[in-house]
């Protein structure tokens, strides 16, 4: 067992929340931050995230933190579970505060809207405008892996991400439990584009389900939706052998077919006909896909790269084209080789 870590979560959500329960149950420190203070005070109060986690009391080595600062300074490990739009500024603040050595690692999945960078992007563009690069080691989290089922302790395997060798192994060590198993991998690239385009390829599946389609629909675009997201993966350098692990292949499976997947459940609402704007407002949780969508076709778009599931995804979600067009126009393209 590894020994026990100063850990800040940051993002008390289901996810952050998931990952801080775990962390605390092996006995690290941990503290957890959320932009929504009343939350936090609500968390600090209850001893249990009631909106997200019900049936889980925190540790006590699990404590909520008003101070976003008090959270992250002195910390060993930081775990950014902010959404992506969200992300930025919080990492800012933070990139403004840190004075020792810590492994910064984002558990969060989408790409930004503005800049269509990923999140370990953000943070080296911002570590190094800080001129904080030689103390901070960047690392990502990814992999199939619904919140309230790792919080319940199911049996559930990730991959931790970072170029340095030995900070991924301390980091493997930290994270792994007796029911999460965590591998590593240096590509952080590809990690980061599987785990953001997922999403993309749920709200089709979703949408396919919602149309009432079948299995072989499904079957069929989690394929070709593989393919896609490794074709644009690699034309930014990602290991090809990323996409056929768990953050590529086990978290698109997972996403495409489980019913706690968010983006999943855009898509099948869509598809039974619900605009976007009322299941928006009918979610307690955000869906990454939707905003992710826009920033994969506009990247897709200027590098001309073929994404032809993104690209109905978008005139649904962004055009407000008909469903069943969109899945008809997919299959109506011009025949060619796998």
């Amino acid at each position: 067992m590894s020994k026990s870590k100063q850990i800040a979560v940051v993002g008390a959500g289901s996810w952050g929340t998931a990952l801080a329960l775990a962390l605390s149950r092996k006995g690290h420190q941990v503290s957890l931050w959320d932009y929504d203070s009343d939350h936090i005070q609500t968390l600090a109060g209850a001893r249990v995230n009631n909106r997200y986690l019900p049936d889980h009391p925190f540790p006590d080595t699990l404590v909520p933190e008003k101070s976003l600062k008090v959270c992250v300074q002195n910390k060993q490990i930081i775990l950014m579970v902010v959404p992506t739009h969200g992300f930025r500024s919080v990492f800012e603040q933070i990139a403004n505060v840190l004075e020792t050595r810590v492994a910064i690692v984002s558990a969060s999945k989408g790409v930004e809207n503005e800049t269509l960078l990923t999140m370990s992007q953000i943070m080296t563009e911002i570590v190094t405008s800080y001129g904080k690069q030689e103390t901070v080691e960047l690392a990502v989290l990814s992999g199939p892996s619904f919140a309230k089922e790792v919080a319940n302790q199911t049996p559930t395997a990730v991959t931790i991400g970072c170029k340095d060798s030995e900070t991924a192994c301390d980091l493997q060590e930290t994270f792994n439990t007796q029911s999460l198993r965590v591998y590593s991998s240096s590509d952080l690239i590809g990690l980061e584009i599987s785990a953001a385009l997922k999403n993309i390829v749920a709200i089709a599946a979703g949408i396919c389900d919602g149309l009432r389609y079948g299995t072989n629909t499904r079957a069929a675009l989690i394929t070709r939706g593989l393919a896609e997201i490794a074709r644009f993966g690699i034309h930014f350098g990602a290991e090809t052998e990323t996409f056929y692990g768990l953050s590529g292949m086990g978290d698109l499976v997972l996403t495409c077919t489980g019913d706690l997947s968010r983006n999943r459940t855009v898509g099948l609402k869509l598809g039974q006909g619900k605009g976007l704007e009322q299941i928006l407002e009918e979610m307690s949780m955000v869906a990454e896909g939707v905003k992710t969508t826009k920033s994969v076709y506009d990247l897709s778009q200027k590098l001309s790269i073929e994404m032809p599931i993104t690209e109905q995804v978008y005139e649904i979600l962004y055009k407000g084209k008909n469903c069943s067009l969109a899945v008809k126009d997919l299959l109506s393209r011009e025949l060619k080789p796998e």
